[in-house]
């Protein structure tokens, strides 16, 4: 029989993730697969990992809070967006962590926990919706384009407490990133642009994390 340590390596190995005595920590690392699988050498996060794992922290009566740590370039727009809808929907309170990097659809990933965390020295990308790849040059393809872009900002906007137009400005700014649209915040930019709640380390996200469960017990 597999002792606790045992187990837990093995989770963090396959999943990416553990489950301490009370607490459940999602890494989010790399590139989000989506539907489609990413080349090996690719360091990535599964969705299909990602899914089931918020259903069984949801359920268990043993887990009483998510901590998610984010160091992610982006990837699969609706698997991100899938996974931020589902932590946006969890009753168990859940803190997130920007370490690193937080980009492109890692965006709406920090913003779905109740409360949310930013290294002072990590950064955040906010671009257009973009496909890598053959597209079809028809208006139907760019509608599908705008569409998309509107529910992560609507999600952003929703769980945050950033403006969308103030979101979009700095989605379709130019000049700020060589060769491409959109905008680099800074951990403290992020926070005064009103996308991310605080700047702070591990310490401060356990810290919120305890202190949103105590309040969530004594309900």
């Amino acid at each position: 029989m597999k002792d606790k340590r045992s187990e837990n390596s093995e989770q963090i190995k396959e999943m990416g993730s553990v489950t301490t005595s009370s607490i459940h920590c999602l890494a989010v690392i790399g590139q989000i697969e989506g539907h489609y699988i990413l080349p090996q050498q690719n360091k990535t996060t599964k969705y299909e990992h990602v899914i089931p794992s918020l259903v069984a922290i949801e359920e268990s009566p043993d887990i009483k809070g998510l901590l998610i740590v984010l160091n992610t370039v982006g990837g699969d727009v609706e698997a991100g967006l899938a996974i931020a809808e589902m932590v946006a929907s969890m009753k168990k309170p859940s803190v997130s962590l920007v370490l690193g990097g937080g980009h492109s659809i890692g965006v709406p990933l920090a913003v779905s926990a109740r409360y949310s965390f930013i290294a002072p020295s990590a950064t955040m990308i906010i671009h257009p919706v973009r496909l890598n790849g053959l597209i079809i040059g028809v208006p139907q393809t760019f509608s599908y384009f705008e569409k998309t872009q509107d529910r992560i900002i609507r999600f952003v906007t929703d769980n945050s407490n950033i403006s969308a137009d103030r979101f979009k400005a700095l989605m379709n700014s130019t000049g700020g990133l060589m060769n491409d649209v959109g905008t680099m915040l800074s951990g403290e930019e992020a926070v005064r642009e009103g996308l991310i709640d605080a700047v702070g380390g591990l310490k401060e996200a356990m810290e919120k994390l305890y202190e949103l469960i105590g309040s969530e017990e004594r309900k």
